[in-house]
């Protein structure tokens, strides 16, 4: 792992914190951007999901290091530093034209695939297990958005399909 002047808890919180700004960034331009009403709305609420993983964060991460000390190492430009990474996918869903939509959809995938992954990362390699819990229940919260934003670009494409039921089993067993 890469030695950090930080310590790893502040990191991954500082980390999560980007996530959750540029994700609420995103959801409230492709909100603005998008033609249909349900989508305008499905955007906007998941941008507000966001804001409460931010709160989310801030009130367990307290919690569990007893302080909020942690607020002070975390300054405000540090969560905006990239920003432009937004500004470039919005500007693919501009550049879309008449795909805008599907061009968000894909988009929002990207980041929650991200949010995922950078979850997944910091539940392992937390030592604190109130932390891996924290870190556990908002992985579980992207894997939904990333399943609603999926179903959402399947609707959209028109390439959902039923499985036979033989294929495969609720419990998530072969």
């Amino acid at each position: 792992m890469v030695e950090r002047s930080e310590t790893n808890l502040t990191w991954l919180l500082k980390e999560a914190l980007k996530l959750e700004i540029r994700g609420k960034e995103f959801f409230l331009q492709a909100a603005q951007l998008t033609t249909n009403e349900l989508g305008r709305k499905m955007f906007k609420h998941l941008a507000e999901e966001e804001v409460r993983h931010m709160e989310t964060f801030a009130r367990l991460f307290t919690e569990a290091l007893g302080s909020d000390d942690w607020k002070k190492e975390i300054s405000a430009m540090d969560l905006k530093e990239n920003s432009e990474v937004i500004e470039s996918l919005i500007g693919r869903m501009k550049g879309a034209g008449g795909k805008s939509d599907l061009e968000a959809l894909s988009i929002g995938l990207e980041l929650e695939r991200k949010a995922i992954e950078h979850f997944r990362q910091a539940v392992t390699s937390s030592a604190d297990e109130r932390t891996k819990l924290i870190f556990e229940k908002i992985a579980n919260e992207e894997r939904f958005h990333y399943d609603l934003l999926q179903a959402q670009l399947d609707s959209l494409q028109h390439s959902g399909f039923w499985l036979d039921m033989a294929e495969f089993k609720m419990d998530g067993k072969y």
